[in-house]
């Protein structure tokens, strides 16, 4: 899905072609946004956000995955660029959550998930945009989904049509906005990572991605490392085992 705040997109995304930012956690959603870009852009750059997560995995999960990403996808080595991490621990501090802080993952008054910490992608959207401006990437790519998900309404498209709109007034150019999960299950999300960059890549997601919010890496499944009881874990296995039996 792109997202602009020109009226026909299409148009728009053909001259926007170059370069991608992809906003990067390490997470089967994010590596296969980012073998996604590559197939796509000429020159592509990540950036990663370090709000105070609990779990160093992540953070370290990113690297492993980037220096993975050229041997899965030799053809597309080239066009990996830099990585930047920002640094958001002030705002992890203020929007504590179940990620950020010791507490207890569970639904809350709202009906969300105590891991929700509030309004992140509009936070990584604005500090990404500001950096694809001063490194002359024209696109943003971001994991956002709202099919299988855990009902997180920064998610959801219309969420990134209203980001677009705001990015695009506040920088006075066109900003486009890429989901290109948002509106596949977890299992085509598994297909679509077969579908680019064939085995090579779904081992690539399986052993070096990192998705669990228990940070748990000691538990090896078929779908790769994690507790296998968070919300995470359970989407991310439930979208493997459906795309599995599928094929």
């Amino acid at each position: 899905m792109s997202v602009t705040l020109e009226k026909t997109p299409e148009t728009a995304r053909e001259q926007l072609q170059t370069a991608a930012l992809v906003l990067f956690s390490g997470g089967q959603d994010s590596a296969t946004c980012l073998a996604w870009a590559l197939e796509r852009f000429e020159r592509v750059e990540t950036v990663g956000f370090d709000y105070g997560q609990r779990h160093a995995v992540e953070m370290q999960a990113r690297q492993t995955v980037r220096d993975s990403m050229a041997k899965a996808l030799p053809q597309y080595a080239d066009r990996l660029g830099d990585d930047h991490v920002v640094d958001l621990t002030g705002y992890g501090r203020i929007a504590e959550s179940a990620l950020t802080a010791d507490r207890k993952i569970e639904m809350d008054a709202r009906g969300l998930p105590t891991t929700f910490v509030p309004g992140r992608n509009l936070i990584f959207l604005v500090a990404a945009a500001a950096l694809a401006d001063r490194r002359g990437l024209e696109v943003l790519v971001g994991g956002m989904c709202e099919t299988d998900y855990s009902g997180y309404p920064d998610c959801r498209h219309d969420t990134m049509v209203a980001m677009a709109r705001a990015l695009s007034l506040g920088l006075d150019k066109p900003v486009v906005i890429e989901t290109p999960l948002m509106w596949l299950t977890k299992a085509q999300t598994w297909e679509l990572a077969q579908q680019i960059g064939g085995a090579a890549l779904v081992e690539l997601i399986i052993e070096d991605s990192h998705t669990c919010y228990q940070g748990d890496r000691t538990h090896r499944h078929a779908w790769g490392y994690g507790c296998g009881e968070c919300p995470a874990c359970e989407l991310r296995a439930a979208g493997y085992d459906e795309w599995a039996s599928g094929r």
